[in-house]
């Protein structure tokens, strides 16, 4: 209550409406109007107007790492305000194999978004000093049932020639690892791999997304179970291996309940997420509190969707 309160005394001298939206009908319609305004596309674009959304749109990420395998490079962003800074760029060798990686030992690095989970040293001098683990494979990948693992952004021989390539990690010279070492921080960069060029995603698409975003959450706290299904693509699978058909069936029972349901979602990330099927494809992670009288969860949210027809469409979820 006390946040609302605050909130409102922002407003008070923007917009008069709300001061007597408060007085005639009380708080809880006050916040009713700001969270329907969150599901406004005209809202978040006049949020973005002056925002750089060129790789993504990020609340806490602060470096964004782009591989682009078909030239050997990597370049590295940081976060600024409103815009994105280039640190700097390296080039890297990468998997043999181009295309997206499917299984174990075919020679290819993924294309996707993954985070940087941990710093690993004292390794074998073929890895130079210092690797970065990545996440490969996450969610999307397991229902797409692609597999392998380790894919570490690590260094080189110091003291010994290797191929120009790997099996599927991406390695910079042991000068440039320990450079990108000491810029960034693991638990606030992302790092984004192409096979070519990475297009520039476009505030429109952001603007769609966050509005969207916010239209899913509004029929989830309204138990609306035909909205909320509307927002899950025909490929829907589920993390835990639902389909979209038995997915709809728990959400169906669930809903039924018409618990009095409290969601708040926050620290958003939305990546693009390359692929080779021609997908205009999103990763979107978010803090998640969900609160009804018979449970709780604070945690990570994680969503992969599918702009389409200015639609999100989600592919899978954690």
């Amino acid at each position: 209550m006390k946040n609302y309160l605050i909130l409102l005394l922002l407003f008070t001298s923007l917009n008069a409406d709300l001061v007597e939206l408060y007085r005639t009908k009380g708080i809880q319609s006050v916040q009713q109007y700001l969270e329907n305004q969150l599901t406004k596309k005209e809202y978040w674009n006049n949020y973005l107007k002056d925002k750089d959304v060129s790789y993504g749109y990020y609340e806490t990420i602060k470096y964004i790492l782009i591989c682009q395998k078909d030239t050997n490079n990597l370049q590295v962003f940081e976060k600024d305000t409103n815009e994105f800074k280039k640190l700097f760029e390296h080039k890297v060798l990468v998997g043999k194999n181009m295309g997206d990686k499917k299984t174990e030992g075919d020679y290819k690095t993924p294309t996707g978004a993954y985070e940087l989970t941990k710093k690993v040293q004292n390794l074998d001098p073929f890895y130079g000093p210092i690797a970065i683990v990545t996440s490969y494979p996450n969610i999307y990948d397991k229902i797409q049932k692609r597999n392998g693992h380790g894919i570490w952004i690590h260094g080189v021989p110091a003291n010994e020639k290797r191929d120009p390539y790997t099996k599927g990690c991406i390695a910079l010279q042991n000068q440039d690892i320990t450079n990108l070492d000491q810029s960034i921080k693991l638990d606030k960069s992302i790092l984004v791999i192409s096979d070519k060029d990475l297009e520039h995603v476009s505030k429109d698409d952001i603007s769609t997304l966050l509005s969207e975003l916010f239209l899913w959450k509004k029929s989830w706290k309204q138990s609306d179970i035909s909205n909320y299904i509307n927002f899950y693509s025909n490929e829907f699978k589920r993390n835990n291996g639902m389909n979209l058909e038995q997915f709809k069936k728990y959400k169906k029972s669930i809903f039924s309940r018409k618990e009095k349901k409290k969601i708040i979602l926050s620290k958003i990330n939305i990546m693009p997420y390359p692929n080779n099927q021609n997908k205009k494809i999103f990763r979107i992670v978010m803090d998640e509190n969900y609160k009804t009288v018979n449970y709780r969860f604070k945690g990570k949210k994680e969503l992969f969707v599918e702009l389409v027809n200015n639609k999100m469409k989600i592919l899978t979820e954690s």
